[in-house]
């Protein structure tokens, strides 16, 4: 179990037992870089099994927001709970320890070794958790069409099969949440159908999912969408 700082979730939101339960909490959530404010003041819950879509214009605020409830960045101001523990104020090894355990990433940019093979780029995942497991590997690419796949480097596959190494990446250490930003930003039509149903997938499957994208028809295939605007939540008539 993650040690912290542990406070109620009735600071944030009066408890209703028949919602599951909230993973992610953030309260005046405030990330500064000298006098610009990326984000200001971000209340917000999501729950456990929610499959939440991020919107709002470039510079917005919404890749600040991803790094910080990934555990990459920490705020300037305001808490952030994960499972009700208070990790706005955890040091960077603790931090650590809760992106191996609790959380796959996956990006627009795919962030694949170029001289390692499919197989080998999974595995690098496994290599920071301290395991190294060849068939859970394999199993994680099978998982997303590439079991034929293994042996090629990056170079010799698609932009799609790239992205689809790099959900298998995030899903080897089976994490209770997904964290997605511009998944499909480099992909064509086709890839960002197989994209989003692995998505989907993951998400039938109880796991909690923030996808960060620009794609309008995208974020209607989630449970709701957090709009930001100028480091601010707006609510959907673009009101601060």
């Amino acid at each position: 179990m993650l040690q912290g700082s542990i406070e109620t979730y009735e600071e944030f939101e009066v408890s209703d037992p028949e919602k599951p339960r909230a993973v992610i909490e953030t309260k005046g959530l405030t990330k500064s870089f000298g006098a610009l404010k990326a984000l200001d003041g971000i209340d917000l819950v999501i729950r456990e099994g929610e499959f939440v879509s991020v919107m709002g214009p470039s510079g917005s605020g919404k890749t600040t927001f991803l790094n910080i409830i990934s555990c990459l960045d920490r705020s300037s101001a305001g808490t952030y709970l994960l499972d009700g523990i208070d990790v706005s104020t955890m040091r960077e090894k603790e931090r650590a320890v809760i992106r191996r355990e609790r959380i796959g990433l996956v990006f627009q940019q795919f962030h694949l070794i170029p001289y390692l093979s499919a197989l080998e780029n999974v595995m690098l995942a496994q290599h920071y958790h301290s395991v190294v497991d060849t068939h859970g590997a394999r199993a994680a690419l099978a998982r997303v069409g590439l079991a034929e796949r293994e042996a090629h480097l990056p170079s010799q596959l698609s932009g799609g099969e790239q992205q689809r190494v790099c959900i298998a990446r995030a899903l080897i250490n089976e994490p209770s949440m997904i964290l997605a930003d511009e998944p499909t930003g480099n992909l064509d039509a086709e890839n960002e159908r197989l994209v989003m149903e692995l998505l989907a997938t993951l998400h039938r499957e109880g796991r909690t999912i923030v996808l960060v994208t620009h794609n309008p028809d995208l974020a209607e295939r989630t449970d709701r969408t957090i709009r930001f605007e100028h480091g601010r939540r707006v609510d959907n008539s673009g009101r601060l």
